[in-house]
């Protein structure tokens, strides 16, 4: 679980560093990294 966590983690900085270029674009990318988290943390109970 925390391996996952992490991993998703990473993977969204990444996503944030390549794909926002905007604030706009930055907090909906937040937004999605926050809804994977969680939507893995629901599968995982």
């Amino acid at each position: 679980m925390t391996r996952l966590i992490a991993l998703l983690l990473l993977a969204g900085s990444a996503m944030l560093a390549t794909g926002c270029n905007t604030v706009a674009g930055a907090g909906q990318d937040i937004s999605k990294g926050g809804d994977a988290i969680s939507n893995s943390a629901e599968k995982a109970k």
